[in-house]
């Protein structure tokens, strides 16, 4: 009894103690668990312009599709400069089909059993034209590759801006709201002081609530937006964009326009046309000259007549070329000035367009040093003086909403210029691949 008594003493004196212990290991492990999870969150990444493009490029079906082409275009080329296959003939002569010898293949003398072979014989010019009709087809779906390459580009940087903006409106639509609340607390406190009137109150609270309608608009902007980006690069869940990069240069200037668009790759792309037309004539006059196809046959016949070799030559007639062979070299050249013609128009399409986005693009930069040197500044200043006079009692509330409104509109429409200047950038800077631009190479299967 007296060894109980002595337990519940001793138990009862560091009962507290151990029960603190117990409680700091707990909260200690409970802080190096959070930690743990804290450090083990994946940290958001920062996904630059440049990122977006090169990972575009890499997830880009299309631009397998036209190494696809081209070597299609490579392979029928080879098969192109050979000579046709020879063909092996097997037949019976004579046979005859009534009499006594009917169907005998050895009875009667003039049966004979025959093997022969062919050959067409294309001349060696011939199958270089047709060839070379292939070769510059290949040649056009590499040009064509890299005109896709720059649509990728272009609409990749496009999206990417588009994401890029969004956010930007979405933040300052919050930051507006968050400042209008703080009119709101204010009229209420100035109502409650009986030095406000309660209208001010539901006046601030419609600003807020306009402001909130518009933040929901801007954030489904920006969910659009991420799914187009997200078209070109993959998922960007836990993705953050990294800084924009400077949409103040471009590599295009007015003098030297006219050269710079004719490294277009949409004019490449009609240059490489007008070239696979021109090898269609050529081959088309190489078609004027018919192939001749030799051809040898070895006969057996029964037993005491002698065997027979047979040698032929085959020609095509080539009698009506006037409406023919000469139509078709003709429909080839016509077909190259058809190319030709459309590309000096697109020539002229392009440059008027480029001029008309430089133009644009610089006046837009111009814009934008307007607004941000002063149109936002003196709205800022209006927007502190009519709070300042309100909260001094010498001003209507109406007036500092009215005043923030129109800041808002001004910063907004700052960012829809600068919005806008960036996508005139974006067309201009990937509108022509530079001559070093890597391009993304692609592994065909091959055909075993």
């Amino acid at each position: 009894m007296s060894n109980l008594f002595t337990r519940a003493i001793v138990l009862k004196r560091y009962l507290p103690k151990l029960w603190r212990i117990y409680w700091l290991g707990f909260v200690a492990l409970f802080i190096a668990s959070f930690a743990t999870a804290v450090i083990a969150q994946p940290q958001a990444e920062s996904l630059s312009l440049q990122n977006a493009l090169h990972l575009a490029e890499q997830r880009s079906q299309a631009l397998l599709a036209q190494d696809a082409a081209a070597q299609a275009s490579q392979e029928l080329a080879i098969e192109a400069g050979q000579l046709p296959d020879p063909m092996l003939e097997l037949s019976v002569n004579n046979l005859p089909v009534n009499g006594p010898m009917a169907y005998s293949l050895t009875e009667d003398f003039m049966t004979s059993r025959n093997i022969g072979i062919s050959q067409t014989y294309t001349r060696e010019a011939k199958r270089h034209a047709r060839a070379n009709v292939f070769e510059r087809k290949a040649d056009k779906a590499q040009i064509t590759k890299k005109l896709t390459l720059t649509e990728i580009r272009q609409n990749t940087a496009l999206a990417w801006f588009d994401v890029y903006y969004q956010q930007q409106m979405l933040e300052l639509l919050t930051r507006q709201q968050q400042e209008a609340s703080l009119q709101v607390q204010s009229a209420e406190a100035a109502y409650r002081g009986s030095t406000g009137p309660q209208s001010d109150i539901f006046l601030a609270r419609s600003t807020v609530a306009e402001i909130q309608d518009r933040i929901y608009q801007a954030q489904a902007r920006l969910d659009n937006a991420k799914t187009t980006l997200s078209r070109w690069v993959g998922d960007i869940n836990n993705i953050s964009l990294h800084a924009a990069p400077d949409i103040t240069q471009s590599p295009l200037d007015t003098q030297h326009l006219y050269h710079q668009v004719s490294e277009h790759p949409d004019i490449a792309v009609l240059k490489a046309e007008e070239a696979v037309a021109m090898a269609e004539a050529k081959a088309a006059r190489q078609e004027k000259q018919a192939d001749w196809t030799w051809s040898v046959m070895y006969g057996e016949r029964s037993s005491g007549f002698s065997d027979m070799v047979s040698i032929g030559v085959s020609v095509p007639l080539q009698w009506n070329q006037e409406n023919r062979q000469d139509r078709v070299v003709a429909a080839k050249l016509a077909q190259a000035d058809q190319v030709r013609a459309e590309r000096e128009e697109m020539t002229r399409e392009h440059i008027a367009e480029t001029e008309r986005w430089l133009d644009t693009w610089k006046s837009n930069l111009v814009r934008l040093s307007d607004y941000e040197a002063a149109l936002i500044p003196l709205a800022k200043q209006h927007t502190d003086a009519a709070l300042a006079e309100y909260r001094g009692g010498k001003g209507e509330l109406v007036t500092a909403l009215d005043a923030r409104k129109m800041e808002i509109a001004t910063r907004i429409e700052k960012l829809r210029i600068e919005m806008e200047t960036a996508a005139l950038w974006a067309t201009l800077e990937y509108l022509i691949l530079p001559e070093n631009a890597q391009i993304p190479t692609s592994r065909v299967m091959e055909f075993k």
